[in-house]
């Protein structure tokens, strides 16, 4: 996408500047606490996007405040970048941890530590230009185009339903695009679909005055966790804030925010 890439340099400029190419974490000088640095996307409502004011906010932008406000020893900071970048700046230890809505699977757990507590469950459905009548189901997506994200646990869904089907579905992928950008397709006729959330695409939808809409039943229901590194510094991460997860769950706190940001309580217990 022109925006994500766009989005991506700004990152790295910020991180840049904040010393984190590094390739670890720093100290706060006035504090002393060590710098934790958290990739998320701006532009991903209402999970983490830039509002009017130019503020990183959103669903998992506000829970990952509310950890900080607990997390002791440690200050943490954003890295807005597109959602291609995030992982690449996991990898190099630019990021010190991802709050992006990202689905704990076996593929990633080879890779990368995820949080045992999960914030957010997200379901996947199916999204087509309003008043379509012939797609309701990923069996109805065969022999059609639709819009894929690379590496994003949608896109994952419908490789895996290709793997087992003789991909019968026709991906067309946009490593650059964001879900804006998708949606949109959707609209205009470049794509036959697209798959996501529906939280997301409600939010999108309503801000940009689109004519899609979701239709059939979700596809399948995913566990949203946090993502560290896997290395010593990504266990003492880990350690440290799985139990304030579990609090924030205990005491009402991710229930208050999921109602605030998507409108309905989607905390697994």
């Amino acid at each position: 996408m022109k925006k994500s890439a766009l989005v991506a340099a700004i990152g790295l400029s910020l991180m840049l500047l904040t010393g984190a190419l590094s390739g670890c974490s720093s100290k706060d000088a006035a504090s002393g606490d060590k710098v934790i640095y958290v990739g998320t996307q701006n532009d991903y409502p209402p999970f983490a996007f830039t509002n009017d004011k130019n503020e990183l906010t959103g669903y998992d932008v506000e829970v990952v405040k509310e950890i900080d406000k607990k997390l002791d020893g440690y200050k943490i900071e954003f890295v807005p970048s597109g959602w291609d970048a995030i992982f690449l700046a996991l990898d190099s230890n630019k990021v010190q941890m991802i709050a992006d809505e990202v689905a704990k699977n076996a593929e990633r757990e080879k890779k990368y530590l995820f949080s045992d507590e999960s914030y957010f469950s997200a379901q996947s459905v199916i999204i087509v230009k309003k008043g379509r009548t012939d797609i309701h189901s990923l069996k109805d997506l065969e022999g059609k185009k639709v819009a894929a994200s690379v590496g994003d646990s949608y896109t994952q869904l419908l490789e895996q339903y290709n793997a087992k089907n003789g991909n019968k579905i026709i991906l067309k992928y946009n490593d650059t695009g964001t879900s804006s950008d998708n949606l949109q397709d959707v609209q205009n006729g470049r794509v036959d679909a697209y798959v996501n959330d529906p939280v997301m695409a409600a939010a999108t939808i309503k801000k940009e005055g689109l004519q899609v809409e979701a239709v059939g039943e979700p596809v399948q229901s995913d566990n949203i966790n946090l993502v560290f590194k896997k290395d010593e510094q990504g266990e003492e991460l880990k350690a440290k804030i799985d139990p304030i997860i579990k609090e924030l769950k205990a005491d009402g706190t991710l229930k208050k925010l999921s109602e605030q940001w998507t409108g309905g309580e989607f905390i697994p217990q």
